[in-house]
């Protein structure tokens, strides 16, 4: 299959989202850390410094802390009076109690698709840890899970595996792409279901979404369509009879990717989390070309100092397509930070937290909070690639080059 290298384009509506969920991370994270710290003392900022890099900040802790008064308080230590500390404000424990209800709806069946799409049906908990937030799976995880459900998923030796699938639902193995494809010939009408199919409209061919401009290239479209024309592996087959240098296995990893997005609530995740999953899910090496060789359903960002990839089918103008519950009580997360950064200390007062009132609405919509000490230019210069034919890879980059947060 010939290949087509294409030049990086930035997307500005999706890096203030990465930047946008990047601090939604931060403070969701910081709030599973502090609930489990003794009450009866606030916790200094100093003794969370560590976690800086962990919880994906740019900015010292302190800064974030103190920027966001509307979830953590600052207040003299019992001991220490000048030592800056901290605890929980009332609309925190009233948000984590919100968070933990939509985590627990159905995290089993992400986790439980994510060990699917292995080799073994199990993961080290090293290797899960860093997508915790992104499949919304709670605090403690490793052991709430198999105690919940102790005849699907084990953990031994700081390994967590999938005993049976027996307990979930029949379409546990099916991808989102084949789910979709069922449904769309189930409402089908005659005349769609008559006419010849064509390689742009082919069944399982994958949502594209290309920067401005790339879409109607001949070269591109040829591509695309001869893309499609391949016959599509499942995530969830084995692949282990394909010959991992054919064109049916890249098309098979793309597939595979893209089931891993679609499992996240944000629709994006770090790279490093799926370096840190390379060899399980059976990708290869300098997995990250297989993102810049195809736009129209990845996009590849570097902000907030770090590699995030975004399935593009995911947002529509800015939002998600389809939002899970827990995405929506984040989304009440952020409107508490952008308070507390417009207010400041008298952000408390101005706190709607009542379902039945306008969540992100009001005098707020004006204002968009955006991560402090983010450079909205900071490209990366290595994927300006201009449009060549080639059968080499997309991207010149050694992924184990970067250094993500």
């Amino acid at each position: 299959m010939q290949k087509v290298r294409l030049k990086w384009v930035k997307n500005r509506g999706l890096d203030h989202l990465i930047e946008r969920t990047t601090s939604i991370r931060a403070s969701c994270l910081l709030l599973d850390h502090l609930v489990r710290l003794p009450a009866s003392s606030p916790v200094p900022a100093r003794s969370l410094a560590r976690l800086q890099k962990p919880l994906g900040l740019t900015v010292p802790v302190l800064r974030f802390l103190r920027r966001h008064p509307t979830l953590f308080a600052e207040q003299p230590h019992p001991r220490f009076p000048t030592l800056p500390s901290f605890s929980l404000t009332p609309a925190s424990h009233t948000l984590l109690a919100r968070l933990a209800d939509a985590s627990s709806r159905d995290s089993h069946l992400r986790l439980a698709r994510l060990l699917l799409l292995t080799r073994s049906r199990s993961l080290p908990l090293a290797s899960v840890l860093p997508l915790r937030f992104d499949l919304g799976l709670p605090f403690n995880f490793a052991a709430a899970l198999p105690a919940a459900h102790p005849g699907i998923f084990a953990v031994s030796n700081n390994r967590i595996s999938l005993l049976s699938a027996s307990g979930l639902p029949d379409d546990i193995a099916v991808s989102s792409l084949q789910r979709r494809n069922a449904a769309a010939i189930d409402s089908a009408t005659y005349r769609a279901l008559s006419r010849p199919p064509s390689s742009s409209s082919a069944p399982l061919a994958f949502p594209m979404r290309f920067p401005r401009g790339y879409g109607s290239m001949k070269k591109v479209k040829a591509w695309m369509d001869e893309f499609h024309r391949l016959p599509y592996i499942s995530p969830y087959d084995d692949a282990s009879g394909i010959d991992p240098e054919s064109d049916i296995y890249e098309k098979r990893n793309i597939g595979l990717l893209h089931e891993l997005l679609g499992l996240t609530v944000h629709k994006m995740v770090r790279r490093n989390a799926i370096r840190l999953l390379r060899e399980e899910l059976g990708l290869p090496h300098k997995f990250t070309r297989l993102f810049t060789r195809y736009p129209g359903v990845f996009y590849l960002s570097l902000k907030c100092k770090t590699t995030t990839v975004v399935l593009r089918e995911g947002y529509e103008r800015g939002k998600l397509v389809e939002q899970h519950p827990l995405a929506a009580v984040r989304d009440k997360v952020h409107y508490v930070m952008r308070t507390g950064v417009l207010y400041r200390g008298k952000g408390l007062s101005k706190l709607v937290l009542d379902e039945d009132v306008a969540e992100e609405g009001g005098a707020l919509d004006g204002e968009e909070f955006r991560g402090e000490g983010m450079d909205e230019d900071a490209d990366v210069e290595c994927f300006g690639m201009e449009i060549v034919d080639d059968d080499g890879p997309a991207v010149d980059e050694d992924d184990e080059g970067d250094s993500d947060g």
